[in-house]
C-alpha cells in the first residue's frame, strides 16, 4: 500500500522542518559567534563542471541559500555558470576553463546546451563564449584576473 510510505516521508519532512525550532535558546552572556557575524561562505573548489542542467539547479540553490559563495582553485566547464551569481566571488588565484558542452564520452556537441550556458555569462566572457569557447573541444583556461578584465561585474574575493 502506497499511503504508509507517503505518510512516513511527510512525517520525516515535518520533523526536519521542526528541528531548528527545537534547538536550545541562546545562553546569555556568551560572546557573539562567527555565525552571528555573518553566514559561512559556501566554497566551490576545484570543480570540473559536469551536467549543465544539474549545475543550473545547483546555481538556483546557491542563490537561494543567502550565503556567500567563494569559487576557488579550478572552475571548469559547467562550474563557470556559478561565477555570475550575485552572491559569488572568484578567488584571486582561481583559474577558469571553458569548452564546448559535449555528450558524455563523445565529441558530440548537443544543441541548445551552449545557449543555456550563455544565459549565465555576460560582457566579454559572453562575447568570447559565443565567438570561440563554445566551439572548442579543448579547454580554454584563463586566470581570475583575465576573467574580471573580460567581465568587470565579477567580484574578486577579499584576501
Amino acid at each position: 500500500m502506497q499511503i504508509i510510505p507517503c505518510l512516513v516521508r511527510r512525517a520525516a519532512l515535518l520533523v526536519l522542518i521542526a528541528l531548528p525550532a527545537c534547538a536550545a535558546p541562546p545562553t546569555r552572556g556568551i560572546a557573539a559567534t562567527p555565525a552571528a557575524v555573518g553566514p559561512e561562505p559556501i566554497v566551490i573548489h576545484d570543480n570540473r563542471g559536469g551536467n549543465v542542467l544539474q549545475m543550473i539547479q545547483r546555481r538556483t540553490e546557491l542563490e537561494a541559500s543567502g550565503r556567500p559563495v567563494r569559487i576557488s582553485g579550478r572552475c571548469n566547464s559547467a562550474c563557470t555558470m556559478l561565477i555570475t551569481l550575485p552572491n559569488a566571488c572568484l578567488a584571486r588565484d582561481a583559474s577558469v576553463g571553458f569548452h564546448a558542452p559535449r555528450l558524455p564520452g563523445t565529441d558530440i556537441i548537443p544543441p541548445i546546451v551552449d545557449q543555456l550556458m550563455a544565459l549565465h555569462y555576460r560582457n566579454g566572457i559572453l562575447e568570447r563564449w559565443n565567438a570561440e569557447w563554445r566551439h572548442s573541444l579543448k579547454i580554454q583556461k584563463i586566470s581570475a584576473q583575465e576573467y574580471v578584465r573580460l567581465d568587470p561585474q565579477t567580484r574578486l574575493c577579499p584576501r
